[in-house]
């Protein structure tokens, strides 16, 4: 089984291009299409980790030259696990996140992620993990496809 792997952050200063009239976000015009092939070709199951939900599927994912991906559902949090992800200086999507791994090894790709997030998921998650900060400024880069294509081969 090839691991589950977030669909990472497909913004970046690429070619911009106009929004449908249905989906007017800004964030769209800045997708770039260069990236979903080269997300698409990394040797992973790719899984929308986003709070565009279902909406991933039917603005992003065609902007991109993707398929329909699976989406990670975000569950209610209880007042004591926000209070311990507080304290931790956790990202809320962490526990979904490995929750969702289900003890496989996994990708996250963000903007979000610090070294609490990994600290606690090398803590509580059995397999192999790499949580993959980025600029959302940027967007993925050469060097991050090389960072992520080596790791999801050596796994």
């Amino acid at each position: 089984m090839r691991p589950p792997g977030g669909s990472g952050c497909p913004f970046g200063d690429g070619p911009q291009h106009e929004p449908s009239s249905t989906a007017t976000d800004s964030h769209l015009t800045r997708l770039d299409p260069r990236v979903g092939p080269r997300l698409a070709a990394l040797p992973c199951e790719l899984v929308w980790a986003t709070t565009w939900g279902e909406e991933a599927n039917t603005d992003m994912a065609p902007r991109l030259g993707l398929p329909p991906l699976p989406v990670v559902t975000w569950p209610e949090t209880s007042d004591a696990q926000e209070r311990e992800d507080k304290w931790f200086g956790l990202h809320w999507k962490t526990r979904t996140l490995v929750s969702w791994a289900d003890g496989r090894p996994f990708v996250w790709v963000d903007d979000e992620i610090t070294d609490a997030d990994r600290d606690w998921v090398s803590t509580h998650h059995p397999a192999p993990a790499l949580l993959h900060h980025i600029a959302s400024s940027r967007g993925l880069t050469d060097e991050d496809f090389a960072a992520l294509g080596q790791r999801l081969r050596a796994t």
